[in-house]
């Protein structure tokens, strides 16, 4: 017999070992189900929403203070509870609303549980990837790699400083030769011909004189140059032309380096394409612009008012009850709103929120069809005269 039991014992041991974590995921998933229903629209694991994200809580607190703050915030608060008024103040003085009617102690574990298992799970990191169409993959296949110029081989790069190099110790030549061999010329730096060269005109400008720049008008006819009457004078070439020409040049070289050698620059294709995304984006912020002025008309039939109904009571009774009667937001049964009681502004307010109030943006998680029907649904409410209803805020409409 004592073997026996020793071994019922060994093996029932190990029964409560094996099923300890389908027990503790099951959990977790039960709170999964009471967190998204109560939870979720005020709070995330991993970032701030209208409350602190709960990443860690378990540790952060006892669950014992977890429970009671669930149960009733404010209890907690007007008792003079540190953590409780801390939290409080540092989130809006937005008060949480009191869950104690509606989830018993085991949903609470349930959800602490599943706070547990997301806590612990490491971040997804979700890679984005759009697929190539065939002829996107074609058009890449065929244009030019673009390399960067510090990636460029090392025997380029080095071709490149040798001849900056050498262009860099010709200039120093010329000036070195200019200023030994100017004072050997004497007094024939002045003659005509002298000072009418290349030579004589650099030496001059450095003296004061912008001959090199201004021309000579000559006013000399040249003396084969007679046409029907029509006579050339051998002036010089404008200088503001001769230097527009040279500044071309050195453009053109610059340009070549910069979009073509380089690849420093974007050339008209991908200027286009990133005037194209550019738009896009405009676009995209265009739908989303807080002062768009809408037109919307309110829905009537049973099917969108039982959508919007649907909506509520997932996403917004946890603030404003399951009747719309007010908690921790206003009622919306009465005639007094705070942001306005037309439909084009209730689906204002709700699309882009209240955030110093609390009152979360809907716009990611909702689409415009949902927004429109929560929004029909709630002024469908007006009058409707639900027990324990808030105290009226805002204007009357």
């Amino acid at each position: 017999m004592m073997p026996l039991k020793k071994g019922a014992l060994a093996m029932a041991a190990g029964v409560l070992l094996l099923g300890a974590n389908p027990v503790q995921a099951q959990d977790a998933i039960a709170g999964k189900a009471v967190f998204d229903a109560n939870c979720a629209v005020c709070h995330s694991i991993q970032t701030d929403v209208v409350g602190p994200a709960l990443k860690d809580v378990h540790k952060r607190r006892d669950e014992a203070w977890i429970k009671k703050f669930v149960k009733n915030s404010t209890e907690m608060i007007k008792g003079g509870d540190a953590t409780a008024k801390e939290v409080f103040e540092k989130y809006g003085k937005v008060q949480m609303p009191a869950f104690g009617a509606m989830l018993k102690d085991g949903d609470i574990d349930n959800v602490i549980a599943y706070v547990k298992q997301e806590s612990e799970a490491p971040a997804a990191v979700v890679a984005e990837t759009t697929p190539a169409t065939p002829d996107a993959t074609a058009a890449e296949a065929q244009a030019p790699a673009k390399v960067a110029f510090l990636d460029l081989p090392p025997a380029l790069l080095m071709t490149f400083a040798l001849a900056a190099a050498v262009l860099l110790l010709i200039v120093i030549t010329l000036v070195v030769l200019f200023r030994l061999f100017v004072p050997m010329l004497g007094d024939s730096i002045y003659d005509e011909d002298f000072r009418a060269s290349f030579a004589g005109r650099v030496l001059f400008l450095m003296r004061g004189d912008a001959t090199l720049f201004t021309g000579k008008a000559t006013d000399v006819i040249h003396s084969n140059h007679d046409f029907d009457g029509i006579q050339e004078y051998d002036n010089d070439l404008p200088p503001w032309w001769k230097t527009m020409f040279y500044v071309s040049i050195v453009f053109a070289i610059g340009y070549m380096l910069y979009y073509h050698v380089f690849h420093t620059g974007a050339l008209q294709e991908e200027e286009y394409a990133q005037e194209m995304q550019q738009a896009a984006l405009f676009s995209a912020k265009a739908n989303n612009d807080p002062n768009a002025k809408t037109d919307y008309k309110v829905l009537t039939d049973a099917t969108a008012l039982e959508n919007g109904k649907k909506t509520f009571i997932q996403n917004c009774a946890a603030c404003h009850g399951q009747e719309a009667q007010g908690g921790v937001g206003p009622n919306l049964t009465d005639e007094y709103w705070l942001h306005g009681g037309d439909v084009n502004e209730v689906f204002h307010t709700v699309k882009f929120g209240v955030p110093a109030k609390g009152m979360v943006a809907w716009q990611g998680k909702l689409g415009k069809d949902q927004i429109l029907e929560v929004s029909s649904y709630i002024l469908s409410l007006q009058g409707s005269n639900p027990a324990n209803a808030k105290e009226p805020q805002g204007e009357k409409k």
